[in-house]
This record gives C-alpha cells, sequence and structure tokens, in this order.
C-alpha cells in the first residue's frame, strides 16, 4: 500500500456570500440616514462654508456628519470585538463602545421620530447639547480603539508558528518514514525472487538467505512509534500548560493552539500525567513486528 499520502490538506474555508447583508443593510441605511440628518438641522447642523475666504462657494452641510461618524464607529467597533486576534483590552472596550453606540444610534432615532410626530421645529437645548457632542465623542472613542488594537501583544500570533514549524518537522519526518518503507518494499520483492532462485538451484545458492525486510526498517518503524508517543506527550503538557497559564480558556480555544481536535484535549485534561517513555534498543523486536 502507497504511503506517501499519509495526511490531508485542510480545506479552504468556503466563502460566504455577502449579498444577503447588503438587502438587509440597505433599507437600514436610508432610515438611519434620513433620521440622523434630520435630527441635526433640528439641532442646529446644517450648510456651512467650511473655508471662508480661500473658497467662499463651497458648501457643507453638517447634518451628515452624525449617521458618518456615528454608525461607522458602531461598524467598526463590532469588527474588532468579534476579531480573533486583538488583545482582551480592546476587545472589552470595543464590546462596551459597539452596545453604546448602537444604543445611541437608537435613541437619536426615537428623538427624531417623537419630535416629528409632534411637529416640533427646534429640539430642546438638552438633546440639542447631546447631539452636538456626539462628533467629539465618536472620535476619542476611535481614536482609543485604534491604539488598543495596535498595541495588541505580540504573543497572541507566536503559537501558531511554532506549531507550523512543529508541523514542517512531522512533514519531514514522515517523508524520511515513507521512503524508508519504499526501500523495505524494494528489497522485499529482491529477497523473494533471490529465495525462490536458491530453492530451485540449491547447489548454486549462497549459504546465507536474503533477508526479507532489513533491519533499518525495523529500527525506523521502532523510531516513528517513540516519535509518535513523544509527539503525543508533548501536545499533552502544552495543552496542561495553556489551561494553567489561561484559566478562562475553553477547551476548543486550546486545542486549537494545540493543533489537535477538542475530544483529544479533553482527553489530556482527564488523563492522569505518565512516566517519560524511552526509546526501546534497536536490537528489540515489538509484538506488532512480529505479527508482521
Amino acid at each position: 500500500m502507497d504511503t506517501t499520502n499519509t495526511t490531508t490538506e485542510a480545506r479552504a474555508p468556503k466563502s460566504r456570500r455577502a449579498w444577503p447583508v447588503l438587502l438587509l443593510a440597505l433599507p437600514a441605511f436610508v432610515a438611519i440616514w434620513s433620521g440622523w440628518v434630520e435630527l441635526g438641522r433640528l439641532t442646529g447642523f446644517g450648510p456651512v462654508s467650511p473655508l471662508p475666504g480661500i473658497w467662499d462657494s463651497a458648501r457643507i452641510d453638517t447634518a451628515i456628519t452624525l449617521p458618518i461618524g456615528v454608525e461607522t464607529y458602531a461598524a467598526y467597533a463590532l469588527h474588532v470585538w468579534l476579531a480573533e486576534q486583538v488583545s482582551d483590552r480592546a476587545r472589552r472596550f470595543a464590546r462596551v463602545s459597539a452596545i453604546g453606540s448602537l444604543i445611541l444610534g437608537a435613541a437619536g432615532q426615537v428623538a427624531y421620530h417623537l419630535m416629528a410626530a409632534a411637529g416640533v421645529e427646534r429640539a430642546p437645548w438638552q438633546i440639542t447639547a447631546l447631539v452636538a457632542c456626539l462628533p467629539v465623542a465618536v472620535l476619542g472613542m476611535g481614536a482609543a480603539l485604534a491604539h488598543l488594537v495596535a498595541d495588541s501583544p505580540a504573543d497572541d500570533t507566536a503559537e501558531p508558528e511554532t506549531n507550523d514549524s512543529a508541523h514542517r518537522a512531522y512533514q519531514d519526518r514522515m517523508d524520511e518514514l515513507n521512503a524508508a518503507a519504499r526501500h523495505a518494499e524494494a528489497w522485499t520483492e529482491h529477497g523473494v525472487i533471490v529465495n525462490a532462485l536458491r530453492d530451485s538451484h540449491p547447489d548454486d545458492a549462497p549459504e546465507t538467505a536474503t533477508p526479507i525486510r532489513p533491519a533499518p526498517v525495523d529500527q525506523a518503524r521502532s523510531t516513528n512509534r517513540t516519535t509518535g508517543r513523544a509527539a503525543g506527550r508533548s501536545n499533552a503538557e502544552k495543552a496542561r500548560a495553556l489551561r494553567e497559564k489561561h484559566p478562562d480558556w475553553t477547551v476548543a480555544r486550546i486545542a486549537e493552539r494545540v493543533g489537535v481536535t477538542e475530544r483529544t484535549a479533553r482527553r489530556y485534561f482527564t488523563a492522569t500525567p505518565a512516566a517519560p517513555i524511552e526509546a526501546a534498543p534497536a536490537g528489540t523486536v515489538e509484538s506488532g513486528d512480529l505479527a508482521a
């Protein structure tokens, strides 16, 4: 049996279609945009000349700053909150500020629709003062969140590189064992032919029969067993170390960092650590070799 393809490549994640989200966001965008713009006009936002004396004809309606600032920051904070490679401090800040931004946006929509239904032409001073502070608050929260994301610790992404190195070492070892196995198969066929010729011509045959399986293959198989046990022991120790270092992590997250399945990680935690396994001598014959 060909043992060259002993590992399977990880399947690439399927691309998810974004059109349902766009279809849902389109009516929400229209309603949120119009609500914030009209609320801005009720609270003193409106057309201004941003470059007086330089470009007098340039005009901009400052009411559009409210939907752009508040809702854009809410989406950005949600993205950071649900991201993986960020620090816990940045994730906590993003979670609180995202929820706060969504609540504030909903309160702004409610305030506008209530005043529009009542025929109010000027918003009360309390609402005007709160809406006037929104651009400054959004700027401060956005700068703080960007700083926290940039200062995320680098050790969050160091372990996957270590796992990649271990995976490459494992692949190299498997390639060596596969080459040894192919060599053993060639020697086996050669030995069968030579022994058959010796039996048919006993007078011309050598006194020593040709070995069917050379000793280096036995040593390679024994080393493979020992290496596999050592690799399993190393993964178990790594999983227990991560459990002690990060007690708040879930079993699934620890399994992902170690590079094993969640079921294997649970078995590591429930099993009792065993004594170190020593490699068997080169001449020792194991039960699996006798069966072969």
